[in-house]
């Protein structure tokens, strides 16, 4: 009997969705490059289940039925067009590939494309939740066309986290939407880890806390309706793991030096391309640069001296501000990211629905979090809001606890700690609010050295001045 599904590539993540396939009803067909990767999981994991190993692509494309699903969970770039085109000869009209890796949204356009046009289907899924979501129930976010879709849906419902208002997978939207989307939701991400860091090193450095009042601190953050939240829960975790050798927190012995695998730094220039504002994203990318040049750092560190960092304050007091701040800088990241997907969308057609894309990420996913359901009925009560920061529930706690927020980051300064998100996101939200910016002189000086001409506030038009020297006295 053909199996319902496949899944090329039996890394973790392959593995565990081909699990999570099986569990929920659909006979699998696995293939791995390696033979000897299918033969281990097939004795170990996969014993006793409706797994069939394959050991050529031959051999696996001939054991899925009609029209065959096929999942690709390899190395995003090369290795899925060299897989994509040892499997093309072998597949008939309305096959599918399924791409699940973390694809670049432009390379899904040209694959999506490529297929359509010679009568085969392909869909670029973004699959978010690590290990366990894809044993479990992970956020997937596939684009394609509609009728691709139609046809992994039943499949991709069953597999996909449960929340109260139904599974986190929706059609995204078509070609590159599905990889675009899981791109920007990377990039808050990166935000969200970045602001939860910095509240972490404010904590630590200066408020001088040990790491079983961290661990109190972030548990009970957990607890509230605003930080609520997966990466909250695991940071809570991390403060309870003791390193055996040493007896030290293990946090504490980690270098301080993270990697990132680009999807970052993707959403950062898309956003410059689309001309959209993301500045904590931006900070949270450029803040992974900085710790990774440690060396240099650390040779800095003996000649470029600092303010002592120390706080004579009420304790609680400060913590609780470090939480504000952290609210409202979250909320600036999100609403960074929303508004890049919303400008993506107008501008490459993918008509993404903003409040079923938050929807999505409530179950499953690395970002997801309680006030998710804030952002979805912000955009389901008015689907053109320009931005977050508008949303009147949004508004109210920024406006309610933006000093406290510019308090956090004044100690910031005043004791020498970066906070370059924090501050970012705070720079977000002025710049966004006042109705006039210094960049009217920006447009001056640009006309100055070359004549790019300049709008005015008093008439319409585009002008240009014949500068020229100032007098002595002005």
């Amino acid at each position: 009997m053909a199996q319902s599904f496949g899944v090329i590539g039996l890394a973790v993540m392959g593995e565990n969705l081909a699990l999570n396939v099986e569990r929920n009803g659909f006979p699998v067909a696995v293939y791995n490059r390696t033979g000897e990767v299918t033969r281990s999981f097939m004795e170990r994991r996969a014993q006793g289940k409706n797994i069939k190993p394959t050991y050529s692509l031959e051999e696996f494309v001939e054991s899925l039925e009609r029209p065959r699903r096929i999942l690709l969970m390899v190395k995003a770039g090369g290795a899925v067009d060299a897989v994509m085109d040892q499997l093309r000869p072998l597949l008939q009209e309305g096959d599918m590939i399924i791409d699940g890796g973390n694809s670049l949204y432009e390379d899904t356009e040209r694959r999506t494309k490529e297929m359509e046009s010679t009568g085969l289907r392909f869909i670029g899924m973004g699959v978010s939740g690590g290990e366990e979501g894809a044993l479990n129930g992970p956020s997937l976010m596939p684009g394609g066309t509609r009728a691709a879709y139609d046809s992994i849906e039943p499949i991709v419902r069953k597999i996909a986290a449960q929340v109260d208002d139904g599974p986190c997978v929706t059609y995204i939207g078509p070609r590159g939407a599905g990889h675009y989307v899981k791109m920007v939701h990377n990039g808050i991400e990166y935000g969200d880890m970045q602001l939860i860091a910095e509240a972490y090193d404010l904590m630590k450095s200066v408020l001088g806390l040990d790491h079983n009042q961290l661990y109190e601190v972030f548990a009970a953050w957990n607890e509230t309706e605003e930080l609520n939240s997966y990466l909250i829960e695991i940071t809570t975790d991390i403060f309870t793991n003791i390193d055996p050798e040493t007896g030290e927190p293990l946090v504490e012995l980690i270098l301080d030096a993270a990697g990132q695998k680009g999807t970052g730094r993707w959403t950062v220039m898309s956003a410059l391309e689309l001309g959209v504002g993301i500045p904590t994203i931006t900070a949270a990318v450029n803040a992974r640069i900085m710790s990774s040049i440690k060396a240099e750092r650390v040779a800095a560190s003996k000649e470029l001296s600092g303010p002592l960092a120390q706080f004579d304050g009420d304790l609680k007091a400060m913590v609780n501000k470090i939480r504000d701040a952290l609210y409202c800088s979250k909320i600036c990241s999100y609403a960074q990211g929303m508004a890049l997907i919303g400008t993506a969308s107008k501008a490459f057609e993918y008509d993404i629905n903003l409040g079923e894309t938050a929807r999505i990420w409530k179950g499953g996913c690395i970002i997801r979090a309680g006030f998710l359901n804030k952002i979805k009925h912000a955009f389901d009560e008015n689907p053109s809001l320009p931005n977050l920061l508008l949303a009147p529930e949004f508004k109210q706690t920024i406006l309610d606890r933006q000093g406290a927020w510019r308090e956090v980051i004044a100690l910031a300064a005043h004791t020498g700690i970066p906070v370059p998100a924090f501050s970012a996101s705070l720079d977000y939200f002025d710049s966004y609010r006042r109705d006039r910016l210094p960049q009217n002189l920006t447009q001056a000086q640009r006309d100055y050295f070359g004549a790019h001409t300049y709008e005015r506030v008093d008439k319409e038009g585009v002008f240009h001045t014949e500068w020229g020297k100032a007098p002595v006295k002005v």
